[in-house]
């Protein structure tokens, strides 16, 4: 464990004592540890540790009821993100703040002064020397709408480094990257380091975590447990430190031999408003007892293709998506609706990606929550709350759901217990098929693998399930098949057991010839 030493120059950041409540909430509690420079430094912790609040602290974001922050061995007061720009400090957020419409270089330049704004060749040549000294690649010129994520990243690195920033604090940076764009990612992030930039990434993949830290600080429940050296501690330590007792960080996958067709997906296409094709003639079979992982960049065609099964979306003429059930029979979706669906007692559920928006009903508790699913399948005018009840209970206890009480809104409840209702709701009304959008996003080690697991129980029972996720390495260690999707094609199906990364990240990005 690292000693504090308020003598060392080495430090870029020395916070001390640090406590931010919000209300009645304590998001962190007297937390201390150090940033230094020439180092980077992983923040660890489960939901609610309090990880991004200290961190929006150091970005002016929030202002601490307690503490004190040094830079530089000075102590400072940092009371908006101008003060946190002033001190070399800037973060870049998950998500991106940038006009779309404005290219990349009037992007960099926006909110700065006149002179430096109306002098864009000076401003030209000063980003490309920054290009230059840490191995970045962007199109200067481009807009920011044609960018895809990843060179949307960049250019909010770009600009914090334009603007002078020592320090660079990363949230979830590669949330949505391919494995390709990930080396690229940890490799400027290295080449910064030696240029002596002081470096914190808040991430939930312990495997990164690995590769790219020089140490780890771990925060539970808003208190500072400890900071150990990267090179002397395992996933399963920081686990254990991030939790507060032993986790078991392996994702089964048995093998079920007794199979099922239960979805014939054949030319399924779905046009948008701008009739861009976002689901482009996809192909494929979907079996009980298997885990049909959907790789993809972000906007692949993910949403909108889990979104037209359940009916949500409206197929293209000449789509087809035919559902086989042992006690129903087979029924052809396209052209239901989701009511429809559910009222044939036909056993689809979605996890989808708009948890409030789509999944649940933000002002209900977790009860009324439950049963909308009953209601809808026609249960008649007088509705017995008691089965619902014992429902909610029962995923609050085995998914630890953090509420005041089982009607207490959902809206008002983190985004990582609305997951867990959701999920769990979705898993106790028994589908044949299941099918998850992002069901991990937001959710903290314990409660991922807690979700993996339930997952992982629904298809040893017979059930198809599809898996879209953010990390590759999770959906490879967790499907049996895996369907990559390139620009709305289905651009490969591959044995999860046998896939390699690299060559999933290729599929990803690359649209095969003749597709």
């Amino acid at each position: 464990m690292e000693r504090f030493d308020d003598m060392d120059n080495n430090c870029a950041i020395q916070l001390r004592n640090i406590t931010k409540s919000f209300g009645s909430v304590k998001a962190n509690q007297h937390v201390s540890f150090d940033i230094r420079k020439h180092e980077v430094l992983a923040i660890l912790g489960e939901n609610g540790s309090g990880k991004t609040t200290v961190m929006n602290m150091l970005a002016g974001i929030y202002y601490p009821d307690e503490g004190e922050i040094f830079v530089n061995g000075k102590q400072v007061t940092i009371k908006d993100p101008k003060d946190a720009f002033d001190l070399g400090i800037g973060m870049i957020h998950q998500h991106y703040k940038l006009i779309d419409v404005f290219t990349a270089l009037e992007n960099i330049v926006l909110g700065l002064e006149p002179e430096e704004k109306n002098d864009m060749a000076a401003a030209r040549k000063k980003v490309n020397d920054i290009c230059d000294r840490y191995g970045f690649e962007i199109d200067l010129d481009k807009k920011v709408y044609d960018m895809t994520v990843s060179q949307k990243q960049t250019l909010e690195i770009i600009k914090v480094l334009y603007r002078g920033a020592d320090i660079l604090i990363l949230d979830e940076p590669t949330a949505v990257l391919t494995p390709q764009e990930i080396t690229k990612l940890f490799a400027i992030l290295k080449n910064m380091r030696r240029d002596g930039k002081a470096i914190v990434i808040i991430t939930h993949k312990l495997n990164e975590v690995m590769e790219i830290s020089d140490r780890v600080t771990i925060l539970r429940k808003g208190e500072y447990i400890g900071t150990v050296n990267t090179s002397e501690t395992n996933e399963n330590e920081l686990t254990e430190m991030m939790v507060g007792e032993k986790i078991v960080l392996d994702i089964a996958r048995d093998f079920v031999e007794e199979k099922h067709k239960r979805l014939e997906v054949k030319n399924l296409t779905v046009i948008n408003k701008d009739g861009k094709k976002v689901v482009d003639n996809v192909t494929f079979d979907l079996y009980s007892g298997e885990v049909l992982g959907i790789a993809g960049i972000s906007g692949s065609g993910q949403k909108e293709l889990l979104e037209a099964i359940m009916g949500l979306q409206k197929p293209a003429e000449g789509s087809s998506v035919i559902y086989y059930s042992t006690a129903h029979g087979v029924h052809e979706l396209v052209g239901l609706s989701t009511r429809e669906i559910i009222s044939h007692g036909l056993h689809l559920a979605f996890v989808p990606e708009d948890r409030l928006g789509m999944g649940l009903v933000g002002n209900m508790g977790m009860t009324d929550n439950v049963m909308l699913k009953r209601y809808r399948k026609g249960a008649g005018p007088f509705l017995h709350r008691s089965q619902p009840q014992q429902m909610a209970v029962k995923i609050r206890d085995e998914l630890e759901v953090d509420t005041p009480s089982l009607d207490y809104p959902v809206r008002r409840l983190s985004g990582g217990n609305v997951q867990k209702v959701l999920v769990g709701r979705e898993i106790n009304n028994k589908p044949t098929v299941l099918m998850t959008a992002y069901a991990v996003r937001g959710l903290d080690i314990n409660t991922s693998y807690a979700i993996y697991n339930l997952l992982n129980e629904q298809k040893k029972r017979g059930v198809a399930v599809v898996y879209v996720g953010e990390d590759l390495d999770v959906l490879m260690a967790l499907s049996d098949r895996i369907l990559v999707l390139c620009n709305g094609k289905v651009n490969g199906i591959l044995d999860g057991r046998t896939a390699v990364k690299e060559e999933v990240g290729l599929l990803m990005t690359h649209l095969k010839e003749g597709n």
